[in-house]
């Protein structure tokens, strides 16, 4: 009977434990712990993957509940159904947006709750609990979004491999065309280096002169005037003490090289020079020194350049103008020489350019010997 009696005791305290667990649960659902907590449903339309139940969810990056529960949707199966357990006091309003968020790179994904109009109401809930609306984009986590820009490239790679194969062949054969002319750009690069005077270190300008002919051939005839030959005109491309080359049509660069004097200047002298060097000591002089002189030769420079094309050469070319002394034109002539040149730079510039001046002065000067 004493055996009984401690059975009935152990039953009789098991069903008292029961049914103080139920109350507790009553209790948390009741006046206690979970009465403080507000009941809402969010409807996604693609998969939440990584939620579970017991997730936080957020709001405005606060926490302010978890998922009480998760399940796909009867009516539609491509559809899933989150019960989130919020505090009351969270602000959620009809217009507030649901969504998915990773906490960090490899952090589990959570459910998160944002904006809301203050002046907007509350959801409203017609026999169930409320319904929040949930961004289409939502549960894209970043491997979705990862897996998504990989399929769209590889799209892009696979309409475009054609052409981008067409790229890399024109790449490869561009490099492979520099590396057989590398002599040849470095060659190219030191020659503009030079035109631009530029490189590590620039020495100071070199200076050039021209030379006067000397040999010409006999004249018999006496010069029968006295000549006056005033400065060269020249525009003011040629109005300078610099060397001029010519790349390519309607352009002049300027050597890091001079001349001894402006070539006006420089001209002058030298043509002078030349009729001396001719045997007409006595029949020529610059108008300065108070010659009064039987004729004038007039000169404009036209070209005093190396030009690089077709083919590199240098270049003279002036027009000559006879006036007797009362002002008739008594004769003119265009002077023109060009001699090849094996280089642009300053020194192979001007040698080429004092042979042409050779040739074009030694023609002028037996041009006006035979008219004077």
């Amino acid at each position: 009977m004493e055996t009984q009696a401690r059975f009935s005791l152990i039953g009789l305290f098991t069903l008292c434990v029961v049914a103080a667990a139920f109350g507790f649960v009553y209790w948390l659902r009741g006046t206690g712990g979970f009465s403080d907590r507000e009941i809402y449903r969010v409807v996604f339309e693609t998969p939440v993957t990584g939620v579970l139940p017991g997730s936080p969810v957020l709001f405005n990056g606060i926490a302010v509940g978890e998922v009480a529960d998760l399940r796909l949707n009867p009516g539609d199966p491509n559809q899933v159904i989150a019960t989130l357990s919020l505090d009351r006091s969270t602000p959620v309003r009809s217009d507030t947006q649901a969504g998915l968020v990773s906490q960090g790179l490899m952090g589990a994904p959570t459910i998160a709750l944002q904006g809301g109009t203050p002046t907007a109401p509350r959801p409203s809930s017609t026999g169930g609990a409320p319904v929040l609306k949930a961004d289409p984009d939502a549960s894209q986590d970043l491997s979705q979004a990862a897996r998504g820009a990989l399929r769209r490239l590889d799209t892009l790679i696979a309409d475009n491999a054609e052409p981008l194969h067409g790229i890399l062949a024109n790449l490869n054969a561009f490099s492979e065309a520099l590396a057989r002319n590398s002599g040849r750009l470095d060659r190219i690069l030191d020659a503009l280096e030079r035109l631009g005077g530029g490189g590590p270190s620039k020495a100071p300008a070199r200076i050039y002169d021209l030379s006067a002919p000397r040999a010409f051939p006999p004249v018999d005839k006496v010069a029968s005037g006295q000549l006056a030959i005033p400065e060269p005109s020249a525009i003011v491309l040629f109005d300078t003490q610099k060397i001029l080359v010519r790349p390519q049509e309607e352009e002049s660069v300027a050597l890091d090289s001079q001349w001894s004097d402006s070539l006006p200047k420089l001209l002058q002298s030298k043509i002078i020079q030349s009729f001396e060097n001719a045997n007409y000591p006595q029949a020529v002089a610059r108008p300065t020194e108070g010659l009064t002189a039987d004729y004038q030769l007039l000169i404009d420079i036209r070209s005093f350049q190396v030009e690089l094309l077709p083919e590199p050469s240098a270049a003279v070319e002036f027009s000559a103008k006879i006036l007797a002394g009362d002002g008739r034109l008594v004769g003119s002539r265009v002077v023109h020489a060009s001699v090849p040149v094996q280089a642009t730079d300053a020194a192979a510039a001007a040698a080429g350019l004092n042979e042409a001046f050779g040739k074009a002065a030694t023609e002028l000067v037996l041009w006006v010997s035979n008219i004077i």
